[in-house]
């Protein structure tokens, strides 16, 4: 690892990102001694594409294959209402849809 020295790196920073560019070895920037900063090499290969990002949701999970008038059931209130009462009947606490 290389240590360099803050204004040393702020005159030189080109240079040194081409180095270490070229020997993959990382760089500390240091001030008054003490470590501030570590310049890693990226991980990435420069020039390789990155993988496309089209096709990811090919799955069956994410197909519609229904047609907009199919999607909604004409009584999903009446159904949501029975199911919510249902679980609610015990507490004591509420009342059915029908009351309110």
């Amino acid at each position: 690892m290389k240590y360099v020295g803050a204004a040393e790196f702020k005159a030189n920073c080109l240079r040194l990102m081409a180095e270490m560019q070229a020997d993959g070895e990382p760089i500390t920037v240091t001030k008054r001694g003490k470590p501030v900063a570590v310049v890693n090499p990226a991980m990435v290969e420069v020039g390789k594409p990155l993988p496309s990002a089209f096709g990811l949701l090919e799955n069956d999970a994410y197909r519609f294959d229904i047609e907009p008038g199919e999607m909604v059931d004409p009584d999903w209130e009446a159904k949501f209402d029975a199911k919510w009462d249902a679980r609610l009947s015990g507490d004591g606490l509420t009342t059915s849809a029908a009351e309110r």
